[in-house]
């Protein structure tokens, strides 16, 4: 199972009641973010998840609200006694904003590891316990949308195993094992087992216009956490100017990808009662509800048959 916490839902400048963006995912106990606004620490000690077990930071872009609240975070990572290596993820140049922004962090009992995304590298990324993809949003600077999936391998197939002459005793070792010697040829796990079922995925994107790619990439996920920095159909000049999403156009990008469900986030300061307009999106994509501080779910394997 999966553990997805909305940790802010503020774009721009943090508000009395809205920190900014960030979302802790945990699995198998290891923890990842995305992103990290100002005061994402704040809220993650209100969540209450710990700090030590967070093995990597995606950012989705280097706008503050998304990355102004790492200094303090990795004090407090540091304080909480890590000190394995944490990766940090981003567009390219994430070295140099990161070494800027650590004058004030500088001492750290933790190494750093960068990964900068391009098309050189490998994607998907097996970040620890968390297999995460990326794809290019549309926003005023080079931006990324993420995606982690929760793999889930096929049962084990009594025939193939029979097929192969393999005895039963085997099975059990094989299954364990990873892989067996038998009258001297190397019997693996894939060729007893039927076909991967159907896993765990969700999908974050902020910052961006609603282009195409992004329904391709957020499919058939569990859930989707996208931006919603304006309700009111009336602003979107201003969104389309800005390079961001009205509600409805973040519903009609769930509605494409064939999302089970769409938390909205990242909204504008201006926007004070997001409840006043949700309904613009719900009339495309019912399964859509607002984002809030904390707010938590889990994710599980969908059920069999």
């Amino acid at each position: 199972m999966l553990d997805v916490c909305l940790l802010g839902t503020g774009g721009m400048m943090p508000m009395p009641s809205r920190f900014l963006t960030a979302l802790a995912l945990r699995l198998n106990g290891r923890m990842m973010l995305i992103d990290c606004g100002e005061g994402t620490q704040v809220t993650m000690k209100m969540l209450g998840w710990g700090f030590k077990n967070i093995d990597a930071i995606c950012f989705t872009h280097f706008h503050a609200d998304h990355i102004s609240g790492l200094p303090g975070l990795l004090l407090t990572i540091g304080n909480a006694g890590r000190t394995e290596p944490l990766r940090l993820v981003g567009p390219v140049g994430l070295p140099v904003i990161v070494d800027g922004l650590r004058r004030i962090a500088p001492e750290l009992p933790f190494p750093l590891e960068y990964i900068e995304l391009h098309r050189e590298q490998e994607n998907p990324l097996q970040l620890g316990e968390f297999q995460v993809s990326y794809c290019p949003a549309d926003h005023m600077v080079r931006c990324f949308a993420y995606r982690v999936d929760v793999k889930r391998k096929g049962k084990f197939d009594p025939k193939k195993a029979e097929a192969l002459g393999l005895p039963k005793p085997l099975w059990g070792r094989l299954q364990k094992e990873g892989a067996v010697d038998f009258e001297g040829k190397i019997y693996t796990p894939d060729m007893v087992m039927g076909q991967d079922r159907p896993g765990i995925a969700m999908a974050y994107c902020t910052d961006s216009r609603p282009v195409e790619r992004l329904a391709d990439f957020a499919r058939d996920v569990q859930l989707f956490i996208c931006e919603g920095m304006y309700g009111d159909e009336e602003k979107r000049p201003k969104a389309v100017e800005n390079k961001h999403m009205l509600f409805s156009e973040a519903a009609a990008l769930a509605k494409k990808a064939g999302a089970g469900e769409l938390w909205l986030t990242h909204f504008s300061p201006s926007l004070h009662d997001p409840e006043e307009y949700v309904q613009n999106a719900m009339d495309i994509f019912p399964q859509t509800s607002l984002g809030e501080e904390r707010k938590c779910t889990t994710l599980y394997f969908p059920k069999e048959g």
